[in-house]
């Protein structure tokens, strides 16, 4: 199974580089907040820095505070179209022919899943690479207070692999089950939306109402997002109740959670049709 696995990994990894489109395409949106959104809110002129540091939870500015959402936003919109892949392979005839192979059903599942979670890490930093040299082009840019040790940037790694294990194996699942693009569109978007608007990624979390704080404070992409956080900023501990290896823990909850009901939808599609 190993080897299996290892083969078809390495074939999604090879499709993806030969996909440059693909790449510019899962960057061009967040690039686009960046530059219009996280530069016109200027929080700075309406808060002095205490109160700003509380609105986000100790970044030094609001740029700062969403360029570290903008790394969660990634790593759940470049997973979306990895179901979309499954799709377009079962209407091309490559699925059919793979699942006709000797590879069993976890290898083809478990391949497309690792791509998929290699993937938004290297987009994810691109992202905060490009957050950091809009400042030194003249604009708001990224300001990082604390020192990133080897354990802080694992910690960061970490929490985006995870992130996009989650993710990716849901929209997988949702790619073997649905067999019309159009379809799995409208569902993975009915998925995607409201968990990237209730999280606190990009919402200043000092201006949400108690309610809203609740369930932002729950969602898996403001948990990833926490301990990115907590690693770039250096007061930024003082405002969260848990440090960064307990929302890691917390985030791998959710992972194995949304694994096991992707691992069960996966199967179901993938058995041989009686």
């Amino acid at each position: 199974m190993i080897r299996e696995l290892g083969a078809l990994t390495h074939r999604e990894l090879l499709r993806l580089a030969r996909n440059p489109q693909a790449i510019a395409t899962s960057l061009l949106l967040p690039i686009l907040y960046l530059i219009l959104f996280g530069q016109a809110f200027d929080l700075g002129a309406a808060l002095n820095q205490q109160q700003l540091l509380f609105v986000t939870r100790g970044a030094p500015t609001y740029f700062s505070y969403f360029a570290a959402g903008m790394v969660g936003f990634v790593a759940v919109t470049a997973t979306l179209f990895i179901g979309a892949n499954v799709i377009f392979d079962r209407l091309f005839g490559i699925l059919k022919r793979t699942a006709a192979s000797p590879a069993t059903a976890s290898s083809i599942f478990g391949s497309r899943l690792l791509a998929g979670m290699i993937q938004p890490v290297g987009l994810a930093f691109l992202v905060l690479g490009l957050a950091v040299l809009l400042g030194h082009l003249g604009l708001s840019g990224l300001q990082a207070t604390a020192g990133l040790s080897v354990v802080g940037a694992a910690e960061i790694v970490l929490a985006i692999l995870i992130l996009s294990a989650m993710f990716a194996s849901l929209f997988l699942a949702v790619g073997f089950s649905i067999e019309q693009p159009q379809s799995y569109f409208a569902v993975v978007n009915a998925i995607n939306l409201p968990v990237l608007l209730t999280s606190a990624a990009l919402f200043p979390w000092g201006l949400m109402p108690a309610w809203f704080q609740t369930v932002a404070s729950y969602n898996p992409i403001t948990i990833a997002v926490n301990v990115i956080r907590e690693n770039l900023f250096a007061s930024a501990t003082a405002y969260y109740p848990y440090n960064a290896g307990e929302y890691l823990l917390g985030l791998l909850a959710w992972a194995i959670a949304m694994f096991v009901v992707a691992t069960l939808l996966a199967r179901r599609a993938l058995a041989p049709q009686k």
